[in-house]
């Protein structure tokens, strides 16, 4: 008779006891083959991660997502207000790629992609390692009372972590407000940028609360992402999975015992050690099945592997697999689903790229006033328009000026006719269109206006000439 276990934790969260208070996870050092390879991933993805404010591209910031003045760099693209279209896209790009990526590889980003396991697991972890111990003493270091010894490696440990959550911060507050501000706040200091100070001292408690103890419940109860992947999954999704088949077979789990041919007794593969248990980071058993809580960090499958060599059974009794290959024994497949969701993620890529080249440095908005109907001047029709003209570069236009395209006549700006834009800047004012009546030959003209730098056509836009209406 199988020993599959029953479904009460289906009803329950591994962090939280029987009396619904929260359980402190004390996961065991992980070891082997998958942790190496996430720890080289981790550290050039930290390594990008940090770079990425201070990096600069045609002297823009890499990446940037400054909320307060709607001016987001991507890849060194800076969009602003007005190229929201495109961040709207960019974003849905990167859903849609998640969303293909789990219905393939399960919560895989979780566990080898999200900032918030990197931090958790390959920084903070490993330096309570180092200080504290493994599992064993940790667990023993957290029953003792308050001594010498246990006040020391607290103290240690808690400075280590707000000084690494304030180094956080600065990165974070990087990406928000740029790089340069963040320089200029540690030149002028906190009481000349007293609003930015503030805000690096908020995300500080906010990094050092969630790395000190709230830890994973980040992912159980805050993180969307987790909720979703319940939608997502199906039985041909590949995830970290327990076999059971071969793990449970007839006998179900037993310890091991050596002096016993574990093949002829009809006994499951599963000894029962509970290592997979110990060294969990979310404190789950990956036999109960695929739970909202696994983060596909694969630190259950190293020690499995390592356990299954030492008593000299098979490796890959916990493994990356999906439902269908364990019961039916079926080879993953492409399904309709994922070829649904890469159509859709390749079409809003190339409307992406698309927009993306379409795109123009400099963008011209040119509007007639509200209320303001045209006017006589001897045998011309004049008209009056508001514009605004954003450069988006990082470099200044000196010599701005417009002229009409496709039309005969002047265009007579407030002001100089010929000005400056600096970098990032933008420009408003009026301006005058004056054509001939005689070649107008509607009350309602659409006309293109050419800005120039020089010589240089920067942007076209269009906008209606208003005249008198013509009987003829």
């Amino acid at each position: 008779m199988s020993n599959l276990p029953d479904e009460a934790f289906r009803d329950t969260i591994g962090t939280i006891d029987e009396g619904g208070k929260r359980k402190y996870i004390f996961p065991k050092k992980p070891s082997g083959k998958f942790y190496d390879y996430r720890k080289w991933v981790s550290y050039v993805l930290l390594a990008i991660l940090v770079a990425n404010p201070f990096i600069k591209i045609n002297g823009n910031q890499f990446m940037m997502f400054n909320i307060l003045e709607r001016r987001f760099n991507i890849f060194g693209f800076p969009f602003w207000p007005q190229d929201f279209y495109l961040f709207v896209i960019s974003m849905l790009v990167g859903i849609v790629f998640i969303i293909l990526f789990t219905v393939v590889f399960g919560r895989i980003f979780c566990g080898w992609i999200c900032p918030q396991t990197i931090f958790l697991e390959m920084v903070f972890r490993r330096i309570e390692y180092w200080i504290d111990g493994d599992r064993g003493a940790q667990l023993r270091l957290s029953r003792q009372e308050w001594n010498a010894e246990k006040i020391r490696k607290r103290v240690i440990k808690w400075i280590i972590f707000f000084l690494i959550s304030f180094g956080i911060a600065n990165v974070f507050l990087a990406y928000l407000v740029g790089s340069d501000t963040l320089f200029l706040m540690i030149e002028q200091g906190p009481i000349a940028q007293a609003s930015n100070f503030i805000a690096l001292l908020i995300f500080t408690g906010v990094f050092y609360f969630v790395f000190v103890w709230f830890r994973e419940q980040v992912c159980i109860i805050a993180c969307p992402y987790g909720r979703l992947q319940g939608v997502l999954l199906d039985n041909k999704s590949i995830n970290v999975a327990y076999d059971f088949v071969r793990g449970e077979k007839e006998e179900g789990r037993a310890k091991f015992n050596k002096k016993e041919d574990r093949a002829t007794t009809g006994k499951g593969d599963c000894i029962d050690c509970h290592q997979c248990v110990h060294v969990c980071p979310m404190g789950i058993d990956i036999r109960n099945g695929t739970q909202l809580e696994c983060t596909n960090c694969t630190a259950c499958i190293d020690e499995c592997d390592s356990i299954m060599d030492s008593v000299g059974l098979p490796k890959g009794l916990i493994r990356y697999a999906s439902e269908d290959e364990i019961v039916k024994k079926e080879p993953f497949k492409f399904t309709a689903r994922m070829k649904g969701y890469t159509a859709v993620l390749f079409i809003l890529l190339s409307v992406f790229v698309g927009m993306l080249f379409l795109r123009a440095d400099v963008q011209a908005i040119i509007l007639r006033l509200p209320g303001q109907l045209f006017q006589h001047k001897g045998d011309k029709i004049s008209n009056v328009y508001t514009y605004k003209i954003v450069n988006k570069t990082m470099k200044d236009y000196n010599d701005i000026h417009f002229e009409l395209i496709d039309q005969k006549g002047d265009i007579k700006n407030v002001g100089s006719e010929h000005f400056k834009i600096i970098k990032e800047g933008i420009s408003q004012g009026t301006l005058f269109i004056e054509i001939d009546q005689a070649i107008l030959e509607s009350d309602k003209t659409k006309v293109k206006i050419g800005v120039y730098n020089g010589n240089e056509l920067l942007e076209t836009t269009t906008t209606n000439f208003l005249g008198p209406r013509s009987f003829n």
